[in-house]
Formats: structure tokens, sequence, C-alpha cells
């Protein structure tokens, strides 16, 4: 399954590069881009693990960067 996010107030190249890196290594993942230039968030993963994928990526988000509001594209 794929599902892509907006990723509204990113203002940082670099950490949209530790976001990418960090949700890659969640358990379940199959692939995860974080776009700085089009502020778009990308997260392929198995189907019954999304819901708890897209909520630790949240986390990781907010903790690099606690201004970006994570929305659905």
């Amino acid at each position: 399954m794929k599902k892509t996010f907006r990723l509204e107030g990113l203002d940082c190249a670099n950490c949209a590069a530790k976001m990418e890196n960090a949700i890659i290594e969640l358990d379940g993942v199959k692939n995860a881009t974080v776009n700085f230039m089009t502020t778009k968030m990308v997260i392929e993963a198995e189907d019954e693990k999304m819901a708890m994928i897209v909520e630790a990526a949240e986390k990781i988000i907010k903790k690099i960067e606690p201004q970006v509001v994570v929305k659905k594209a």
C-alpha cells in the first residue's frame, strides 16, 4: 500500500532527509520519501501495519520539526 501526505510548514531540507531516513527504518516500511521541494511524503508499506507506521511517522516528524502539520494529500 502506498500513501501520500503533505507536510505543511516543512522548512528545512536537512530535516526532511532526517525524517525520510528515520521513517525508512520503521518496521513494515518498504520505501519512504520526503521531498522538501514539493513538501510531500510518500510511504510504501505493508497494508496491515500502515496505520501504525503513519502514527510513528507523525511522531518522528513532530520530533524533528514540531511546527509541521501532516495532511493526507
